[in-house]
């Protein structure tokens, strides 16, 4: 094997051949998935990266990127998880590379519980076709800890009218004003959920600020004293649909506040924000969902016409 380098991100100059690494990854994977510059950019751009060492480049002896990965660390909730994203160039596979990114990522999350003073938790994803790199993790440590079903819904299809119960009303997010009870009412719908993690007002303005959102797509539910019960947030990747030649919208999120569910607030919400995806033209609509969400989300999804169009598993390794 050639000698391989490793060495940190250097900016904006490295970000074209990360895109094209990773770009040629998932297309040899038939992951049907990928990712542009400006897409990567914003992701770099995120408050909680460590750009020195949260993501790491290693290259043959000719100065060529052949391996790649990045950690997502997320803000302490009992536990601090790092989210591993693995891409090997193809014909570089199979001899240690990959091993030696999963070991990099253990060593920069142990570096994470000194600093922090929390547990930590290495995590990283696989589709369940992906049998090769269900193998490599199986092999060196991690174990299944949780599926997540990919659904997708035709927009062809009628949308049923949304309703509200009495004394709510439905709005558009106000930017910067609306941040703080943003965060507030995203954090107290999500805190039951399975490994949740909260979000920052930090992380919120820098999601304001990325190519794909749109105020007509972030929508919230209000109470009579206008405080903020339930959101979907909706959008609508540019990028995306012009490199894989679709035309589709996403639910990011969906959550309804502790204390104002069952009440028919989440559908509601639901079919608020495919009405806007339709609106705005696109032929379908994917989310993705926890298959064993407590709170129902699986069968709503289902009722208003989602289908299943892969499974992902959640792998878990601890440091």
């Amino acid at each position: 094997m050639q000698a391989i380098k490793r060495r940190p991100l250097q900016g904006d100059k490295d970000l074209l051949a990360i895109t094209n690494l990773i770009n040629a990854c998932n297309e040899v994977d038939k992951l049907d998935d990928g990712v542009s510059v400006q897409e990567l950019r914003e992701e770099f751009d995120m408050p909680s990266v460590d750009k020195a060492l949260d993501w790491q480049l290693w290259e043959n002896e000719d100065g060529i990127l052949i391996g790649f990965g990045d950690l997502w660390i997320t803000e302490p909730n009992e536990v601090i998880d790092g989210f591993l994203s693995i891409y090997v160039q193809p014909e570089a596979r199979g001899n240690g590379l990959e091993i030696e990114i999963i070991e990099w990522a253990d060593v920069r999350m142990r570096e994470v519980k000194i600093a922090r003073g929390f547990p930590v938790k290495l995590r990283t994803g696989a589709r369940s076709t992906y049998t090769e790199r269900i193998k490599l993790l199986e092999s060196n440590g991690f174990t299944i800890d949780r599926y997540f079903f990919r659904m997708e819904r035709n927009m062809n299809e009628p949308i049923p009218e949304a309703h509200f119960p009495n004394g709510f009303a439905l709005r558009c997010m106000n930017g910067e004003q609306d941040v703080e009870a943003w965060v507030d009412l995203h954090n107290n719908s999500f805190i039951d959920h399975w490994n949740f993690h909260p979000i920052t007002v930090e992380m919120l303005k820098h999601w304001l600020q990325e190519s794909s959102y749109r105020r007509d797509l972030d929508l919230l539910a209000t109470a009579s004293d206008d405080s903020f019960v339930a959101q979907c947030y909706c959008y609508i990747n540019l990028e995306s649909n012009a490199r894989t030649g679709r035309n589709e919208g996403h639910v990011g999120i969906l959550g309804v506040r502790r204390g104002f569910r069952k009440i028919g607030l989440g559908r509601g919400m639901l079919l608020s924000g495919l009405q806007r995806l339709k609106q705005a033209g696109v032929d379908t609509v994917q989310l993705g969902v926890d298959a064993d969400n407590p709170n129902g989300a699986l069968r709503l999804y289902e009722s208003v016409g989602f289908q299943k169009v892969y499974t992902s598993i959640n792998f878990l390794r601890d440091v």
